[in-house]
């Protein structure tokens, strides 16, 4: 598995719209069978703040290079740099240790 953490200051647009963007790139990812079943995606943002978590994971580089071929993955990609103001931060991370149980 391939973790990602993107981060960012949300500060052009709606809340309202921006989180229903969200949405449809998350309904977009499960319903294509080429990365159905093979990408994890989870929005989070901070209570009371403006701060917005992505956390994605891929089952391998295959499962990311069929997304990146996605056709609404570069729309969505713009999207988030229009609404995060050009500043948007992707880390890969990697896994030290973790519970058995995953929310």
């Amino acid at each position: 598995m391939k973790h990602f953490l993107i981060k960012y200051r949300f500060t052009n647009g709606t809340e309202d719209a921006w989180h229903q963007e969200i949405r449809r790139f998350i309904a977009a990812l499960n319903a294509d069978p080429a990365v159905a079943g093979k990408i994890s995606y989870r929005c989070v943002k901070r209570r009371d703040g403006s701060d917005y978590y992505h956390l994605a994971a891929a089952a391998d580089e295959h499962a990311i290079k069929a997304l990146q071929e996605r056709s609404f993955f570069p729309a969505y990609t713009a999207e988030t740099n229009r609404v995060a103001g050009g500043t948007v931060e992707v880390l890969p991370l990697e896994i030290i240790a973790e519970t058995n149980f995953r929310a």
